[in-house]
């Protein structure tokens, strides 16, 4: 998993709209997609600059989407295009944004982290930024993927009311994808904890523990981002800006209840995790227990025997029982007949 701690002394001492990047480059090369609809038409390509791609006019909405951030005068041509304020192309290139949105007049920023796993089933976060204006969409990514293929493909078959909404339906659509794969997520999580559980319950193990802490450790990440994102979708349902609808409102607030529900599986894990140490520690130490009563009944049951085999260990000349004939088996009777009877004691006293 991505270290906590973060490195941003790179923008030590610069003024506040320098344009550097904070982060990973996590894309060889910026991808540019270009989409452009309205209700009856449709136009998608790949573009190599956004020089020259402005605001549409009239009722048409361009979807301008960026894969890879580490290619800053990409984003100073867009910034002159679209006419966004430096600290807005600040934040973009400050890949550990805390999830927010700001309302500039002229556009909305909007900033969350979307999650996906690798092949180690490790959680990897990325951060997706969203500029809002009218009738235009600015998304931007870190790394191409795949998460936004079904908003394409239903703009390209014209399902459902995408193509006849606006920019801010979009928008939406966008937040909406990011919202529902946290759930996606959730859901492998849960399969995780039922096994650890199971596992605890049958057999401890280290392996079990160091699970359970990988675990924590992540939800954690996951829920320093999700908590400020209901915020900001709240803020986003209750928005008086023009640049959101009043039909769009409503969904906005949907995306809202679900961030909610999203928040509740993450406390609800977190305290499964937490009881789940507890068990595991309760585990440890009932065996130990266990362990320590068996030894300490082995001890006692040897105790008295091992004196009479010191007593008669002895090197002294006069003992009579040792010109006994029957002597040897007389005393291995006896501690035969002292270990039977701690032993019947013991069950009787349910130690055993």
């Amino acid at each position: 998993m991505p270290g906590v701690v973060k490195r941003r002394s790179a923008k030590t001492g610069l003024p506040p709209g320098s344009l550097i990047h904070i982060g990973e480059k996590l894309a060889d090369k910026a991808k540019i997609t270009l989409c452009v609809y309205d209700e009856t038409h449709f136009e998608e390509r790949e573009i190599q600059t956004v020089e020259g791609v402005l605001p549409p006019a009239g009722g048409i909405v361009t979807w301008l989407h960026i894969d890879g951030l580490h290619e800053v005068h990409l984003l100073e041509a867009m910034g002159v295009s679209f006419s966004l304020h430096p600290l807005t192309l600040e934040d973009i290139l400050n890949t550990e944004q805390r999830p927010k949105s700001e309302d500039h007049g002229d556009y909305l920023y909007i900033v969350l982290r979307l999650f996906h796993e690798d092949a180690g089933g490790i959680l990897i976060p990325e951060q997706v930024s969203i500029v809002l204006g009218k009738n235009w969409l600015i998304s931007l990514q870190e790394k191409e993927g795949r998460l936004f293929d079904p908003i394409r493909e239903r703009l390209r078959n014209e399902k459902g009311r995408l193509r006849k909404a606006g920019a801010d339906y979009l928008a939406h659509a966008l937040l909406d994808a990011i919202v529902d794969s946290y759930f996606v997520i959730l859901d492998r999580f849960g399969e995780k904890i039922e096994g650890l559980e199971t596992a605890l319950i049958g057999r401890p193990a280290p392996a079990s523990l160091r699970a359970i802490q990988a675990i924590k450790r992540e939800m954690i990440l996951l829920r320093k981002s999700v908590w400020p994102l209901r915020e900001m979708l709240g803020g986003l349902g209750r928005s008086d800006s023009p640049l959101i609808g009043g039909q769009a409102v409503i969904y906005f607030r949907d995306i809202y209840d679900h961030a909610v529900q999203v928040i509740d599986t993450i406390e609800t894990y977190r305290d499964m995790l937490s009881g789940m140490l507890d068990i595991y520690l309760s585990s440890i130490s009932n065996r130990m227990n266990e362990i320590m009563k068996v030894l300490t009944i082995i001890a006692t049951v040897f105790m008295p025997l091992t004196f009479l085999a010191g007593v008669y260990g002895m090197n002294f000349h006069y003992m009579p029982e040792l010109e006994w004939r029957w002597g040897y088996f007389a005393l291995w009777g006896v501690m035969i007949v002292i270990a039977l009877f701690m032993l019947i004691a013991f069950r009787r006293k349910k130690w055993l």
